[in-house]
């Protein structure tokens, strides 16, 4: 009887997600769920630390609870996982995004002083214009218009963005005495157990070890809690590395729904919209790159290289974001890492059902999540930054994947428009602290210098409204300073 309710189960999944017809099978599928859930899980442990300031002085204190979204970030990870598998029967796993979780944070709450509630309403606002021109096919028309030298710059300044983030995080950059950052200490415990975490996260990444990520957050809050709890919890932990009271807990959903739209009175009208606008970019172009990036291996690209049906997935990355919002877990995107279970001969829809299913165990070990400190997650932000400053030598393709033979890789500095674009989004995000402002200055040069080049009918419409709106942005300190109504 067993037997026959294997294979009746077997039938059911073939028929539901089409194993032979895709050159995979079940067994294989479900392994490459588990070995994509191992790669992203990272973010299990690193999102809440993001969200909360975990171990951040002077701003620990207007964090979101650390248990609270750790639970919604399970929720969003694997519901809309989930969906994506089942509705586009393809091997792409989603969980709220590094990068748009710093720009939540430490732009909008931190820097602009928002609350949570109204910037979480920020995201929910660019999901649903995400939404909107998927249905309306317009997302597509839209990646042609902004140069692919700035695409990759914006890739880049937010992976030396979220690398700064773990620097400081972890107390190896901190604020210098005369000057404005300096080297940290580095002969303390936290410093020491930091850089144990980054040798063996880059070991096991050198070595090609799945899952490097999370295996070096374990071991390192292993060393980081012996070190602690043997010293009596004062040896400069500022969060985490101490055995927690409780291993299990209820998940506490109270941040699902805790979001208004509030931003668009607590700053100027203006700069809420670009606000807005800066996320939609950073979510934008992600989710293409990631779409293809993933599909070429997988198969799932036409001869023209093109992904058949591609509004499937960018419809449900797109309601992602307004759930990772409406959850306050921040924007929701599809991952990279799904280009592991891929590795792996992970073909269908299967694979992302499995893999998100595994996110709702832990919504319940949120004691145990606690115990990681800032120091075992800074390594994995170090290393995810690399990753995305890799888009340096990604070979050039257009939207739908086909390579483009004019350049075969890196940005093209030798053109004075471009390169001077990229070079300030670059240095602009970290150095201001603000995703926003890079893309903004990157925009703002490429626009000018085409003009003054007197290439202005080179610019696409859609660049030239986007600087538009970042001008005005940038300008809206001035303007309220002049005018009182604004």
């Amino acid at each position: 009887m067993a037997d026959t309710a294997a294979r009746r189960e077997s039938g059911f999944l073939e028929r539901r997600f089409r194993f032979r017809q895709n050159e995979t099978t079940l067994a294989r599928d479900t392994v490459a769920g588990v070995t994509t859930f191992v790669v992203m899980s990272y973010i299990i442990f690193v999102n809440p630390q993001i969200l909360s300031f975990a171990g951040i002085e002077g701003l620990s204190e207007i964090g979101l609870p650390f248990n609270q979204v750790l639970a919604v970030t399970c929720l969003v990870a694997g519901v809309m996982t989930i969906v994506m598998g089942l509705y586009t029967n393809r091997a792409y796993a989603i969980a709220p995004g590094l990068g748009l979780n710093a720009v939540v944070a430490f732009s909008l709450v931190a820097g602009e002083g928002l609350s949570f509630p109204a910037a979480m309403g920020l995201v929910v606002v660019e999901g649903i214009a995400v939404t909107i021109l998927v249905l309306s096919g317009m997302r597509e028309r839209i990646m042609d218009a902004i140069p692919l030298d700035l695409k990759k710059a914006i890739a880049i300044g937010i992976g030396l963005f979220i690398a700064f983030i773990g620097l400081t995080s972890a107390g190896i950059v901190v604020r210098g005495e005369g000057t404005i950052v300096d080297l940290g200490r580095l002969t303390t415990w936290p410093i020491f157990v930091t850089f144990f975490g980054l040798v063996l996260t880059i070991a096991l990444r050198a070595r090609g070890v799945r899952g490097d990520l999370l295996i070096g957050i374990v071991a390192t809050t292993v060393l980081a809690t012996i070190i602690n709890e043997a010293a009596g919890n004062d040896v400069g932990f500022t969060a985490g590395a101490s055995w927690p009271g409780d291993v299990y807990e209820t998940p506490d959903l109270g941040l699902v729904g805790e979001f208004n739209f509030d931003a668009f009175t607590e700053l100027a009208f203006v700069s809420a919209v670009v606000w807005a606008f800066s996320l939609f970019l950073a979510d934008f172009f992600d989710t293409m790159g990631t779409l293809v990036g993933v599909g070429k291996p997988a198969g799932y690209l036409d001869e023209e290289g093109r992904l058949p049906e591609i509004r499937k997935p960018l419809l449900v990355d797109s309601l992602a974001a307004v759930a990772g919002g409406a959850a306050s877990s921040s924007s929701a995107t599809t991952y990279i890492e799904s280009a592991s279970g891929v590795s792996v001969g992970g073909r269908t829809g299967w694979v992302a059902v499995v893999c998100g299913a595994l996110f709702f165990p832990f919504m319940f070990f949120a004691p145990i999540i606690g115990m990681v400190p800032p120091q075992a997650t800074a390594p994995a932000l170090i290393l995810v930054g690399y990753l995305m400053m890799t888009a340096l030598t990604e070979a050039e393709e257009d939207a739908e994947g086909r390579q483009d033979g004019r350049k075969l890789a890196g940005i093209d500095f030798t053109d004075f428009a471009v390169g001077l674009a990229a070079a300030l989004t670059i240095m602009f995000m970290p150095f201001t602290f603000s995703i926003t402002d890079g893309i903004g200055i990157g925009f703002l040069a490429f626009v000018l210098a085409r003009a003054a080049q007197g290439r202005a009918r080179d610019v696409h419409p859609f660049m030239w409204i986007a600087s538009s709106a970042f001008l005005l942005y940038f300008l809206v300190p001035f303007l309220q300073d002049t005018f009182d109504w604004i």
